[in-house]
C-alpha cells in the first residue's frame, strides 16, 4: 500500500496532464520534431562550413559557431526529451535527469545571450574602433572569450541544482519559481534583461555611428565638388584665350566632375589646369572630416585603374559589413521574439492563473530560437549560403550518382 502511494505521488509529481494539454500535445510533438531535425541539421552544417570553408574561418564567425554549438546542445540533447514529455504528458527521466536537463537548458540559453553580446560588441568595435577590435578579438583573446562564455553560464546556474524540478505548466524541467529566489530572479534579470538590453544598445550605437559617418561623407563630397568648381570658374574668367589639349592623367584626376565641367575646362591653359588640380587635392586632404574619409581620399590615385579598383573594393567591404551586421541584428531580434512572450507571461502570471495551454505555447515558442539561426545565415549571408550548398552537394552526390546509373 505504501509503495503504491509512493509511486502514485511520484507519477503526479512528473505529470503535466490536463484536458487542454491532451489535444495540444500533438501540435507540440510535431513542432518539437521539426525543431529537432531542422536545428540539428542546420547547426551541424554551420559548424562544418566553418571547419571546411577557409573563407568562413574568421574571428567573427567563431562567435557564430559558438552560438551554433549552444543551439546544437539544445536540439540534439534537450529537445527530444521535451518531445517525449509532451507525447506522454509526463516526465519519464526521473529527478536526476530532470536536474541535468534544467542545468543544460539554462546553460545553453546563457551561452547564447553571452555570445549575442560578444557579437554586438565585435560589430561595434569593427565599425567604430577597429584597432581595439584587433586587440580584444585576437586569436588568444577570442579563445578566452569563448571558454569564458561557457564557464560563466555554468557558474551562474549550477547553484540552482537543488531546485531544478518538473514544471507542469510547461511540461518540462526548470528551477522552482519560489525556492530559488532571490538568486534565480537576479540571474534571470542579469541575463535576459540587462544582457539583451546591452545587445540592443550596441546595435543602436552601430546605427548612430554609421549614420554620422554617412552624413560626414555626404558633406565632404559636396564640399569637394564645390572646391573644384570655384577654382575652375576663376581660372576661366582670368584666361579667356589659349586652347590646350587635355592629357589622360588629368582626365583621370577629374573623373568625378560632370561632363559639363569637363567641357568648360577644355578652354583652360595646360599650366593653369595643372595648378588647379594640385590645389584641389591639397584642399581636399586638409578638409577631411573623418579618418575614414581621409583613407578614402588618399586611396584615390590619378591612374583610372587604381581609382576604380580602390573605390569598388571599398564599396564591396562596406556592403559586406552592412549585410553581416543586418544578419546579426536579425538573429538578436529572433531571440527576443522567441523569449520575451514567455518571460512576460511568467512575470505577469505569478499565481499560475493563466491557461496551461498559453504557458505551453509560449514555452514552445522558445524552441524556435535553437533552429532559426542557420536559416537566417543561409538567407542573409552569401558565404554561408554557398558553403551550405557545397556541403549538401557533397552529401547528395553518392545518391545522385546511383540515380544517374539507373
Amino acid at each position: 500500500m505504501l509503495m503504491n502511494q509512493t509511486n502514485h505521488t511520484e507519477e503526479d509529481l512528473f505529470s503535466c496532464y490536463s484536458p487542454s494539454a491532451e489535444s495540444y500535445r500533438y501540435f507540440a510533438v510535431l513542432w518539437g520534431c521539426v525543431v529537432t531535425v531542422t536545428g540539428t541539421v542546420g547547426n551541424i552544417m554551420t559548424v562544418l562550413a566553418f571547419v571546411f570553408d577557409s573563407h568562413l574561418r574568421s574571428r567573427f564567425n567563431a562567435l557564430i559557431v559558438n552560438l551554433a554549438v549552444a543551439d546544437l546542445l539544445y536540439c540534439t540533447v534537450l529537445q527530444p526529451a521535451s518531445v517525449d514529455a509532451y507525447l506522454h504528458l509526463r516526465w519519464r527521466g526521473g529527478q536526476l535527469w530532470c536536474s541535468v536537463f534544467g542545468l543544460l537548458l539554462f546553460l545553453s540559453n546563457s551561452v547564447s545571450i553571452i555570445t549575442l553580446c560578444l557579437v554586438a560588441v565585435s560589430r561595434y568595435l569593427l565599425v567604430a574602433r577597429r584597432a581595439v577590435f584587433v586587440r580584444v578579438f585576437s586569436k588568444l583573446g577570442l579563445i578566452l572569450l569563448l571558454i569564458s562564455s561557457w564557464t560563466l553560464g555554468l557558474i551562474s546556474f549550477a547553484p540552482l541544482w537543488s531546485v531544478y524540478v518538473f514544471v507542469p505548466q510547461v511540461c518540462t524541467c526548470s528551477f522552482h519559481r519560489t525556492e530559488g529566489r532571490p538568486y534565480s530572479t537576479i540571474v534571470l534579470f542579469l541575463y535576459f534583461f540587462v544582457g539583451l538590453s546591452c545587445v540592443g544598445v550596441f546595435y543602436l550605437l552601430i546605427y548612430r555611428h554609421v549614420l554620422i559617418a554617412s552624413k560626414a561623407l555626404l558633406r565632404y563630397r559636396l564640399s569637394r565638388r564645390s572646391s573644384r568648381r570655384k577654382p575652375t570658374c576663376s581660372a576661366e574668367g582670368a584666361n579667356d584665350s589659349g586652347v590646350a589639349k587635355t592629357s589622360s592623367s588629368e582626365l583621370s584626376s577629374q573623373a568625378e566632375i560632370s561632363q559639363h565641367e569637363e567641357s568648360t575646362c577644355e578652354n583652360m591653359p595646360q599650366s593653369t589646369r595643372s595648378a588647379n588640380t594640385a590645389s584641389i587635392h591639397h584642399s581636399s586632404t586638409v578638409n577631411t572630416p573623418t579618418a575614414d574619409i581621409v583613407h578614402t581620399v588618399v586611396s584615390v590615385a590619378p591612374a583610372p585603374v587604381v581609382v576604380s579598383s580602390s573605390h569598388s573594393d571599398s564599396k564591396r567591404d562596406d556592403s559586406e559589413i552592412k549585410h553581416v551586421t543586418h544578419m546579426c541584428f536579425a538573429v538578436f531580434l529572433c531571440f527576443v521574439f522567441c523569449f520575451v512572450p514567455f518571460l512576460l507571461l511568467n512575470i505577469a502570471d505569478k499565481h499560475n492563473r493563466a491557461p496551461q495551454i498559453l504557458h505551453m505555447f509560449c514555452a514552445n515558442l522558445t524552441w524556435l530560437n535553437s533552429c532559426i539561426n542557420p536559416v537566417l545565415y543561409a538567407v542573409m549571408n552569401r558565404q554561408f549560403r554557398q558553403a551550405y550548398f557545397v556541403l549538401l552537394s557533397r552529401v547528395a552526390s553518392p545518391f545522385t550518382c546511383r540515380w544517374a546509373r539507373f
